[in-house]
């Protein structure tokens, strides 16, 4: 039986030593953690690659964390864990209020963090359980099913494609480039990178377009990459 893919974190933390300490522990409890020391690192990181959840330092070298937060929350729905070793509840109530989902009081306890991490993902995995289905118009996508209709009807797609479909429809509105894509779903031997995208787009198009020459749900972005369309029928 294959070995399920361990979930990523990302830390976006400038104490290296409190990031080394958490990356081990979280590590051994079967995470995989990438690290950032600063703000312009993490937001970097968020843009090639998609994580499980990032636990991220209010008290940053070239950003405050609660800037970075709204910042995140603007483009993604990553669960965001805070730490903070502010003493002021102010702090804190205002990134639950820009979208945080938990936050942790420095100096903590690294058992706590990880129960805060798994209660968090565990949240979020219940929710994104209820709500499998996404829905654009005549278009259905059922992500626990693998399956793809229009008007009801199946539309055949392979694991790949369909996995694409998923990356860009959760994801609506927002240009992705060739890369981008490719990091999400993560890249299979043999396949010659953008070129590999591009073919899988125009089987993913032939399925789901009514003239596959003329899309008007996955649109081309001439030099930046693709776009799926959230209002069209």
């Amino acid at each position: 039986m294959a070995q399920a893919t361990p979930q990523r974190i990302l830390m976006i933390e400038d104490d290296h030593r409190l990031a080394a300490m958490v990356r081990t522990y979280l590590g051994e409890a079967g995470f995989e953690v990438a690290v950032a020391d600063d703000a312009a690192r993490g937001l970097a990181h968020l843009d090639r690659q998609r994580y499980d959840l990032v636990l991220l330092d209010l008290m940053l070298p070239d950003a405050d964390g609660l800037d970075v937060c709204r910042r995140i929350r603007a483009g993604s729905d990553v669960p965001i864990v805070m730490a903070t070793a502010r003493g002021d509840i102010a702090d804190r109530v205002v990134g639950l209020e820009l979208g945080a989902d938990d936050y942790v009081a420095k100096p903590f306890d690294p058992r706590e963090l990880l129960a805060r991490i798994r209660a968090v993902l565990r949240r979020r995995g219940e929710a994104a359980r209820a709500g499998a289905m996404l829905r654009f118009g005549r278009l259905e996508i059922d992500r626990d099913a693998r399956r793809v209709r229009v008007d009801g009807v199946d539309r055949p797609l392979t694991a790949r494609q369909h996995d694409l479909l998923v990356a860009m429809a959760e994801r609506a509105g927002r240009v992705l480039s060739r890369e981008q894509l490719v990091d999400m779903v993560g890249a299979e031997p043999g396949e010659a990178g953008d070129r590999a995208v591009d073919v899988h787009i125009a089987k993913i198009r032939a399925a789901i377009e009514d003239d596959a020459r003329q899309p008007r749900r996955i649109i081309t972005v001439r030099g930046a990459g693709y776009v799926f369309a959230k209002a069209q029928d």
